[in-house]
C-alpha cells in the first residue's frame, strides 16, 4: 500500500522545523518577558469538557475519539454498540458508550478547566503561556489545517482592562521581532450585545454574531443572506447596515455608536471599554494605524464577554494569524465563578507561511552544520573524531562522513546537506599539527594551524 499522510496534517522537514522553533523561541521570550509562566495540557480531554463551548459551528469541529471499550465488550453488546456508531456517522454523536473522550480544540477551555480545578492553589492574576497543538475536523485549505499548534497567553484573574492593553504590547512587540508588519482588529462583544438590542434582535446574538464574522469572507450580501436564514428580519437588517460602512477613525465610529446606544446599557459599556483600550494604547505610542476598531469583528466562540482581537499580517493574504478576548465567565461552566480572564493566540503555522512568502526568515533560523571532515579511513578518521569531540565542546556543530568513499561523494552530501565548510584532516595535517578545510559557500581553501582552527 503507497503510504499517505492524513487531510490536514503535515511532516516537517530539518529546515521547516528549525524555522518553527524560532517563531516559538521568540514568542517565548516574550511571554516571559510579560511576566507568563507555561503550562501543559493533555491532548485530548472528556468530551463534556469541551462542548457547548466554542458555539454550534465549532461543536461540529471536534474530534471525538472512538471509545476503545467497544472493543472490550460482549458480542451482542458490541454488535449495538457498532450499530449505533454506523447510525452516528451521518450526524454529531454524543452517545458516551460511543464516545466520550476529544482532542483538544483550542487551548483556552482546558486552560479553564485546569483553573477551575486548581484555583486554590494559584496565585491571581495567573498569567501562563501555552505551545501546544490542537485539532479541528475542518476542510483542510492554506493556512487552514487539521493539526497546528497555538501559542497562547492568558491572565485569569484581573478585571482591569490594563490587560487588555498589556496584550496588544505583547502582540506588536512579537510580531516586530519577528519582523511581520500586522493590523490588530479589535471590538468588544459588549458593543455587539448593544447592537443586537439596537436592532431588537437580542435573542438572535448568536445567530447575528456568527453571520457577521463571516464578512471577510463571504462579503456584506454574504452576511445578509445569512442573516435573513438565520430568521432576522429585514427591517432589523436595516438599522445594521451602517456596520458594513464605517469610518477609518476609530474613535469618530466610537461616537457614533454612543449616539445610537442612547439608553443602551450594555452598548455603552462596551464602547467605554474599548475607548478606554485605545486611548492607552494611543497614549504608549502604539499608531492607530496598526489597531483598528473593526465594528464587524465577532470571532465566532461563545465564550467572548468583552474585547477581543484579531491579528492580520499587512503583507500577505492570510486571513487571521492571531486572535483572542476577554471571557469573563469561562470556568464558571466547570463550577468556579468569578474568575474573570482574557488571553490571545499566536497561529504559529500561518506566521510561518507569512514569513515564508515574504523571506523574513534570517539564516540562523535554518540548523546547519558547520564543519563536515571528510573520512580517509585508518588513523585519520580516529583524529578526525577526537577534533570533533572539541568542537563540540564548544558548542560547535560538526559530524564525520561514516565511510571513507570517494572525495566527490564527500562533497555532494555535504553540498546537498548545506554543510559549511568540509575539513580535509589527512597525514600531512595530523604530522603538521594543521588542518585544511574549504568554505564551500565561499569557495576558498586553507590551511590553519589546529590551535588557530579550535579558536
Amino acid at each position: 500500500m503507497k503510504p499517505s499522510l492524513a487531510k490536514g496534517t503535515r511532516d516537517f522537514t530539518s529546515q521547516e522545523v528549525s524555522r518553527r522553533k524560532y517563531i516559538i523561541n521568540i514568542l517565548q521570550n516574550n511571554f516571559q518577558l510579560f511576566g507568563f509562566q507555561p503550562l501543559e495540557t493533555p491532548s485530548f480531554e472528556n468530551l463534556s469538557t469541551l462542548t457547548g463551548k466554542y458555539g454550534e459551528e465549532g461543536d461540529r469541529l471536534i474530534f471525538k475519539i472512538l471509545n476503545s471499550s467497544i472493543n472490550e465488550a460482549k458480542e451482542d453488546k458490541k454488535t449495538q454498540m457498532l450499530t449505533d456508531f454506523q447510525k452516528a456517522l451521518d450526524k454529531p454523536f454524543s452517545s458516551e458508550s460511543l464516545t466520550d473522550k476529544a482532542l483538544r480544540y483550542d487551548l483556552t477551555v482546558p486552560f479553564a478547566r485546569f483553573v477551575a480545578m486548581n484555583h486554590g492553589q494559584l496565585t491571581f492574576p495567573y498569567k501562563r503561556y501555552q505551545i501546544q497543538p490542537v485539532w479541528r475536523a475542518d476542510r483542510p485549505q492554506k493556512g487552514r489545517f487539521r493539526e497546528f499548534y497555538q501559542c497562547d497567553a492568558d491572565v485569569v484573574g484581573s478585571e482591569s482592562l490594563l490587560q487588555e492593553v498589556e496584550l496588544i504590547q505583547l502582540y506588536l512587540k512579537s510580531f516586530s521581532d519577528l519582523k511581520v508588519s500586522v493590523t490588530i482588529h479589535v471590538n468588544n462583544r459588549k458593543i455587539l450585545s448593544g447592537l443586537a438590542e439596537y436592532a431588537g434582535i437580542t435573542d438572535k446574538l448568536i445567530d447575528f454574531t456568527v453571520a457577521l464574522d463571516k464578512l471577510d469572507k463571504i462579503g456584506k450580501d454574504g452576511v445578509i443572506k445569512e442573516l435573513l436564514e438565520r430568521g432576522i428580519s429585514p427591517e432589523s437588517i436595516d438599522k445594521l447596515d451602517f456596520l458594513f460602512s464605517q469610518s477609518d477613525d476609530a474613535l469618530e465610529n466610537l461616537l457614533q455608536l454612543k449616539e445610537k446606544f442612547v439608553g443602551n446599557e450594555i452598548g455603552l459599556k462596551g464602547v467605554e471599554e474599548l475607548e478606554f483600550v485605545l486611548t492607552q494604547s494611543l497614549s504608549l505610542g502604539v499608531d492607530l494605524q496598526n489597531l483598528v476598531f473593526d465594528i464587524t469583528l465577532a470571532r465566532g466562540l461563545d465564550y467572548y464577554t468583552g474585547a477581543i482581537f484579531e491579528v492580520k499580517a499587512d503583507e500577505a493574504q492570510m486571513g487571521s494569524i492571531g486572535g483572542g478576548g476577554r471571557y469573563d465567565n469561562l470556568t464558571a461552566v466547570f463550577g468556579v465563578k468569578n474568575i474573570p480572564g482574557i488571553g490571545i493566540s499566536f497561529g504559529l503555522d500561518r506566521i510561518y507561511l507569512v514569513m515564508e512568502e515574504l523571506g523574513l526568515f534570517p539564516e540562523e533560523a535554518s540548523s546547519k552544520v558547520e564543519y563536515l571532515f571528510a573520512n580517509f579511513g585508518g588513523e585519520e578518521t580516529l583524529e578526525a573524531l577526537k577534533l570533533i569531540i572539541q568542537l563540540r565542546a564548544k558548542g560547535i556543530s560538526a559530524e564525520l562522513y561514516p565511510e571513507s568513499a570517494k572525495i566527490n561523494k564527500q562533497f555532494t552530501y555535504a553540498e546537498k546537506k548545506g554543510i559549511k565548510n568540509l575539513v580535509f584532516l589527512g597525514e600531512e595535517e595530523i604530522k603538521n599539527r594543521t588542518v585544511t578545510f574549504k568554505n564551500l559557500e565561499a569557495g576558498e581553501q586553507k590551511t590553519v594551524s589546529l590551535e588557530e582552527f579550535l579558536g
